[in-house]
């Protein structure tokens, strides 16, 4: 194997991660991990919002403190390389979201699509540095009616946000922090 060979699969493994890193961040309400995912000039065309990706992030917070249930997963990651420091990537993404609207309603909604992401190597590291959101499905669903406890039951830990997820005990005792 070449050297050159090597690069590129430790490159698409770093851009891998940094995917999987915004999906934590974005489902953990873990803002260490969404940063991580983007450059600090990056932009994002991610539904109505369309701007800076800290405008983003921002915004991504705020929902946070409504403590929203979201799962994000991530599949078909397509990355071609358009240079030895930039690459063009689709990832195909499944989004289950739950959590109030503007007037307090409780909404649920499956979201399928694409990634459409510019990622730039800076030094080291991959991240996004431009992001359009392709929308594929939308399914506007009825939210259950009983509790999480009641639905959970003995099915147990239930996932939650930053710091409070197990993932963070388990990363936390092996001496890992969440990026």
């Amino acid at each position: 194997m070449t050297e050159d060979k090597l690069q590129e699969i430790i490159d698409r493994e770093q851009i891998r991660d940094c995917l999987y890193r915004y999906c934590r961040g974005i489902d953990r309400a873990d803002e260490q991990s969404l940063r991580s995912s983007y450059w600090p000039d990056a932009h994002d065309r991610h539904g109505a919002y369309v701007g800076p990706a800290e405008g983003f992030i921002e915004m991504a917070l705020g929902v946070f403190k409504s403590k929203p249930r979201n799962i994000h997963q991530i599949s078909n990651i397509l990355i071609e390389f358009t240079g030895p420091s930039e690459a063009a990537v689709e990832s195909y993404f499944t989004a289950l979201q739950r959590g109030p609207d503007r007037e307090g309603v409780v909404r649920q909604v499956l979201l399928c699509g694409r990634y459409c992401d510019r990622f730039e190597k800076r030094g080291e590291e991959w991240r996004v540095a431009d992001r359009t959101v392709v929308y594929d499905w939308v399914d506007e669903q009825t939210p259950p009616e009983r509790s999480e406890p009641e639905r959970f039951g003995a099915r147990q830990p239930v996932g939650g946000a930053y710091p409070d997820d197990p993932v963070y005990g388990l990363l936390a005792a092996r001496g890992f922090s969440s990026t």
